[in-house]
């Protein structure tokens, strides 16, 4: 059987099938550890990076383009670029011994293992000229030797933690719960009581009191029943607040890099996940531990009245258990097929509230909708097959149970024929029956329960696993009158966000940024300038290279330190849903507001805020919804200013701005910058042409370096860039 690895997310296909490919040759370094190796982003992953990626595993690989007559089994598995925007494993080939046709046995991560004829087979793999596109590997020495990276899974011990505050409530529950099971345990015996000593007997007394107690049982099941339901909701919500937050807070340690190759929709999609390991232990596993006390004691009670019947019982009931738990394994795969498309409809549907002007402005709605229809269809067909195969496992278990119910009403009925039981024993062993099949319901419904948490686990471990941006053994960043040698350097920094098969973002960047100065760096679009500023706030690590803050190496330094020490504003800086003074003041607890007035006023949006009916604490909507493109530039200036930060970067900080604004904003901030080590990037020459020394970037490299007027003189690409933005002569 060929080991199938399931695609946990959009972007994954390519990691997946190279995870079978290690697996079919005994190893295993999991999909979190492949997915850094084939540089997967979100547009997806490459074939050059899946072939970097197998060789760095230790592979020989021939990619190639071929005929469907080329393939043969001893060539196999491979990878196949399938329809134009997948990756798929082809991993056998199999001839009909009655018309010799091929059928081509397929392990898609996003679908499962699936068979094809030839013709379908060809539809989706041929590219042009009835060729398509294969990567062949052959294992080397190099590949055994590979420490393996296995990926750690969180068991449900592991999730115990979370139950363990909650001891008391649980016992409480336990003890309601227990109490139920007591009450249900007495109806049958009052039922046989009912029968034999009253009807029989014609004793009005005994029916009158038998009927009595019944009816205190279930008042008293009913109230036992509220109890522990409001005790079960008031842990599970406790439960799910603390697991989500645990999420969240490992997730918000994640190194940005990660996010990179994330969509909006799995992440959405995991938290809900969580939904069902907080219904696993909160409802379903002491649901389960009480259906199997009340299993064992009607069992126990079964026994006693006839052994023939318990043992009938019995064969039927592991029967059906037999059957339920045959169609699980199915069920697994399609749970992996439904988070998918459940992610990609949330990612859709994000994307069409978030996208609605452009979608207006641009005649896309009817485009974008069409598109959402077509998740909707795939999810609906995959909800089609989870509902065809739990209605085959629920039918199946459904008959079983019912066959059992008149093979055992059946025996006990020709016991009371016979003599060996009395009628009232009849009512009680039917009730005993109606009642033992709840417990195995809820078995089965465990069982399903504990796939899904599982299943939840498994997608929540690759963000419990990462490694996190912060760790014990970095340092803070040095700054004050007490370091010796101050300043950044970046000397031959390297950079490339695919394989090396890539382009190079930057390239052999030597650089000194002087402490205390102004240093602008400019260039054309895609030069690499906003790369460069990432580099030096930690979002992603140099390929090649070193970079010094303050003779302190880069990859040193704590990525938390360092941020608190930086004011940023970027290109695509965020406004968050809450007040102004929230989004500038950010993270401070205890606002100071005469810092918060003069940051303000330095961004030249202090008599704007206070035109507003509540001013300061008038709240945003979300991503600066009702602000324009220069007031949230402005806000996240007035952002960058209040934290007094010693080092600012400031990414095309003032694109959005009139003219007007610009020049009071920049005049402004040059008292601010005084003794900052500031970086500018930007277009516009008013923006750097007062900075100490200007960089001039193109491709990734650095052509020119000198101040505005040297590089003026210089007529080179400086000069180039800003001659049609003023008078040079002036």
């Amino acid at each position: 059987m060929f080991n199938f690895v399931f695609q946990r997310d959009q972007m994954d296909c390519g990691p997946a099938c190279l995870e079978m490919i290690c697996n079919h040759y005994g190893k295993s370094f999991g999909v979190n550890y492949l997915r850094e190796k084939c540089f997967v982003n979100r547009e997806g992953v490459s074939l050059s990076g899946i072939r970097e990626a197998s060789e760095n595993l230790g592979f020989e690989v021939i990619t190639g383009k071929l005929t469907t007559d080329s393939f043969e089994n001893d060539m196999l598995p491979c990878i196949l670029h399938w329809n134009q925007d997948h990756f798929v494993v082809l991993y056998r080939i199999s001839k009909s011994y009655f018309n010799n046709k091929k059928t081509y046995k397929i392990a898609d991560p996003a679908h499962g293992l699936i068979s094809l004829e030839e013709d379908k087979f060809k539809g989706a793999w041929l590219s042009d000229e009835e060729k398509g596109i294969a990567v062949f590997f052959e294992p080397t020495e190099k590949l055994y030797e590979q420490e393996v990276h296995g990926e750690k899974s969180s068991s449900l011990k592991d999730m115990i933690k979370y139950i363990k505050p909650y001891r008391r409530q649980l016992f409480y529950m336990f003890l309601f719960l227990l109490l139920g099971t007591v009450s249900t345990l007495a109806f049958p015996i009052l039922t046989q009581k009912l029968i034999d000593d009253g009807v029989d007997k014609k004793n009005v007394n005994v029916i009158f009191f038998v009927l009595v107690a019944q009816l205190f049982l279930f008042i008293g099941n009913m109230v036992f029943s509220v109890f522990r339901n409001l005790i079960a909701l008031n842990i599970g919500t406790k439960i799910n607040i603390d697991v989500i937050s645990d999420f969240l807070m490992k997730f918000v340690k994640l190194p940005i890099k990660f996010f990179d190759t994330k969509l909006l929709g799995d992440f959405n999609q995991r938290i809900q996940d969580h939904d069902r390991i907080e219904q696993f232990f909160t409802s379903n596993s002491l649901m389960t531990l009480f259906s199997l006390i009340t299993f064992s004691v009607f069992f126990g009670i079964l026994w006693y009245y006839n052994i023939t019947i318990l043992l009938t019982y019995l064969l039927l009931t592991v029967l059906s258990i037999l059957w339920s738990l045959f169609w699980m394994k199915k069920r697994k795969s399609l749970d992996y097929f439904r988070f998918r498309q459940k992610s990609e409809n949330q990612e859709a549907i994000y994307e069409i509230i978030n996208g609605i002007s452009e979608m207006k402005l641009n005649q896309y709605e009817s485009f974008k909708i069409s598109e959402w229809k077509k998740i909707q269809k795939k999810l609906f067909k995959i909800n089609v097959r989870i509902l065809k195969l739990d209605q085959v496992q629920l039918s199946g278990f459904d008959f079983i149970n019912q066959l059992k119910n008149i093979v055992v009403t059946f025996l006990a009925a020709n016991f009371v024929i016979k003599g060996n039981m009395t009628i009232g024993e009849l009512l009680s062993v039917s009730y005993i029956i109606g009642q033992m099949n709840s417990p195995i319901n809820q078995i089965i419904t465990f069982f399903r329960s504990l796939q899904d948490a599982r299943l939840s686990l498994d997608r929540l471990d690759e963000v419990q696993n990462h490694k996190e941006e912060e760790s014990t053994n970095q340092k803070k960043l040095s700054v004050g009158n007490d370091v010796e040698e101050k300043g950044i350097t970046l000397k031959n920094v390297y950079f490339q966000y695919e394989g090396s098969d890539s382009d190079y973002i930057l390239k052999n960047i030597s650089l000194d940024i002087p402490e205390g100065k102004i240093t602008a760096i400019v260039g054309a679009s895609g030069s690499g300038k906003t790369t460069l500023l990432k580099i030096l706030l930690k979002f992603y690590e140099p390929l090649l290279g070193e970079i010094t803050i303050n003779n302190d190496n880069l990859k040193d330094i704590s990525p938390k330190a360092l941020r608190e020490n930086c004011g940023v504003v970027m290109q695509d800086g965020y406004i968050f849903s809450d007040t102004i003074e929230r989004n500038i003041a950010t993270n401070d607890n205890n606002i100071n507001f005469d810092k918060l007035r003069h940051a303000m006023q330095i961004a030249n949006i202090l008599d704007f805020v206070m035109k507003l009916p509540l001013k300061t604490k008038t709240k945003i909507g979300m991503s600066g919804i009702g602000l324009s493109g220069g007031q949230k530039q402005r806000i996240l200036i007035a952002r960058a200013i209040y934290k007094n930060p010693h080092y600012l970067f400031f990414d095309e900080a003032t694109s959005a701005l009139d003219a007007e604004n610009e020049k009071v904003i920049h005049n402004n901030l040059q008292e601010f910058f005084k003794g900052k080590t500031v970086i500018i990037i930007a277009h516009r020459l008013s923006t750097v042409k007062s900075a100490d020394q200007i960089i001039v970037l193109k491709n990734g490299e650095i052509v020119e370096k000198g101040n505005h007027n040297e590089l003026v003189n210089s007529k080179a690409d400086y000069f180039n860039l800003v001659k049609n933005q003023l008078e040079l002569g002036n």
